[in-house]
């Protein structure tokens, strides 16, 4: 009998972000970048592998440990490896691309492209090589980032790239500009200056059958400076990922905005891009017009893509846990190709790959929210923060929401109830002995600073009552509340509702002086 799956499809102690969805014979396997449940910095695990039947998305298996970052020659010097992507090759076999960087993503602009194969989807793979230019020269043509590879028809392509706006914005011959690269690229002022365009932007290169030795040289695919152009408002940042859908190229990338995987569309694989629009973002910013001072969510770094699965679209990303870009996971929906080939933005729910709404009875861990805000969550940009609010996290095998304080909406999306008559809440109030400590650095990048400092300055002016409510709609008056007792152990609280049957969202909402936790949601 088919399970129920919710978001995040994966077990809830598992961190698989930058997810690349790929159909090989009758399952689908997710490759992605590999995060430590409350991390310090970006991809600190091992690769690991998950499969599923591709006539039943609920039946996630583990297959165990793909490929080691031990394995790569220059291992530890970075020692950790970010986004993979996997292709079969034209001689059958599987071939994983990858980059590595340091902490905090340091020395991940300046590597090359690896390369790993094996003779099954899973893995395990071995180290294959380096990719290389004709000559045998290890190949560092623009930056080497993000790999994502297609095999087209029997053409090997691979697309990469990072990109920043310095040299549209102040332009290239600007010293700090030029300052900056060099530090940030690990290149030198010749050769940033020594490409016609930018070293900055999305790129494909061919490979030969080796998978190895460029065939064709890299060249963008999108032109470095989009003012004027369809991308101005969302250019691309990094992620690139790369789909053929009805003879049709999308190339899928984290825009700019850091928080929504965005799409563009050619009828050719190099060229003539044109940008589509929004399939996700991790805030639902831009769903229904959302400004991002609204998100429903942390928002912060993004990437994934969009796989053909039994007959059916999915878009693979992930979202923020811990107060940080460092604990990742995989989350999914389902998208609709429309006729014309555009995809409509997709909100963020809770019943993810489910194929329909969660029943409305048993019980659930609280932290497959799709939604959770104060009001004041933040952006994060490879950054932990030490301000409270609330966020998902653990303390050993304990999984819950912590730091929920007044005005905190917790939003599930969408269960189908009948005969609801209570909804139960496992809590407990926060306090020393039970509040998460992050035992790491604690880190706030440049580009999150007014966002710590917004956070850290929030003036709580909350009543005397400890309240939690229920309602069935983000807006609407509450169906239901009570008043909670001053439990500092696991506790349930009980509301009594009365609702229609049918399919609606779930919203807890808490008000009150103090911070709670929550760990179950129940339904009777």
């Amino acid at each position: 009998m088919r399970k129920q799956v919710f978001n995040p499809y994966l077990p809830l102690d598992e961190y698989i972000p930058d997810g690349e969805p790929h159909v090989f014979g009758d399952r689908v396997y997710i490759y992605g970048s590999h995060d430590q449940e409350g991390g310090y910095t970006f991809c600190m695990r091992d690769y690991v592998v998950y499969s599923a039947p591709v006539n039943d998305l609920s039946d996630w298996r583990y297959e165990g440990v793909s490929y080691r970052a031990d394995q790569d020659p220059d291992y530890p010097n970075p020692r950790f490896m970010y986004a993979p992507d996997v292709v079969r090759g034209n001689d059958g076999r599987y071939y994983l691309f990858y980059c590595l960087g340091g902490d905090y993503g340091y020395g991940g602009y300046s590597g090359s492209i690896k390369v790993a194969v094996s003779d099954v989807p899973q893995g395990p793979f071995e180290y294959h090589g380096t990719i290389r230019n004709k000559d045998g020269s290890v190949m560092m043509r623009y930056i080497c980032f993000d790999p994502a590879v297609i095999n087209d028809n029997g053409t090997i392509r691979v697309y990469y790239g990072t990109q920043y706006s310095y040299e549209e914005d102040l332009g290239q011959d600007d010293p700090s500009v030029l300052e900056r690269e060099c530090s940030m690229f690990g290149r030198t002022e010749e050769e940033i200056l020594s490409y016609p365009d930018s070293i900055n932007g999305p790129v494909m290169l061919t490979l030969e059958d080796d998978m190895l030795t460029v065939k064709d040289e890299p060249k963008h695919i999108i032109p470095y400076k989009v003012k004027g152009t369809s991308f101005e408002a969302h250019p691309f940042f990094e992620g690139s990922s790369i789909r053929i859908f009805n003879g049709k190229y999308y190339f899928i990338y984290s825009s700019w905005q850091n928080h929504e995987l965005c799409y563009a569309t050619s009828g050719y694989p190099d060229r003539d891009f044109v940008f589509g629009g929004t399939i996700v973002s991790n805030g639902d910013v831009g769903y229904n017009g959302r400004p991002e001072e609204k998100r429903l969510n942390m928002t912060g770094t993004t990437h994934g893509s969009v796989e053909y699965i039994n007959g059916r679209y999915y878009v693979f990303f992930h979202r923020q846990t811990h107060k940080s870009d460092y604990s990742r996971q995989a989350l999914a929906e389902q998208i609709t190709l429309e006729k014309d080939g555009s995809i409509k933005q997709v909100e963020i729910t809770s019943c993810g790959l489910n194929g329909g709404p969660l029943k409305g009875r048993g019980d659930y861990p609280a932290i497959i929210c799709c939604n959770l805000t104060n009001g004041y969550v933040p952006h994060g940009c490879n950054t932990v923060y030490g301000a409270s609010f609330p966020n998902i996290t653990n303390k050993g095998d304990d999984r819950f929401i912590a730091e929920i304080d007044d005005d905190t909406l917790i939003g599930y999306k969408y269960f189908s109830f009948e005969g609801l008559k209570r909804v139960c809440v496992e809590y407990r109030f926060e306090n020393d002995e039970n509040r998460v400590v992050f035992e790491g650095p604690v880190r706030i990048d440049e580009r999150s600073e007014e966002d710590n400092r917004r956070v850290s300055s929030r003036v709580i002016e909350a009543g005397d009552e400890d309240i939690l409510s229920v309602s069935f709609a983000e807006d609407e008056k509450a169906a239901g509340s009570t008043k909670l007792d001053k439990e500092y152990e696991w506790s349930k609280a009980y509301i009594d509702v009365n609702v229609k049957d049918g399919i609606y969202p779930l919203y807890l909402r808490y008000n009150g002086p103090s911070k709670i936790q929550i760990r179950t949601v129940f339904f009777e």
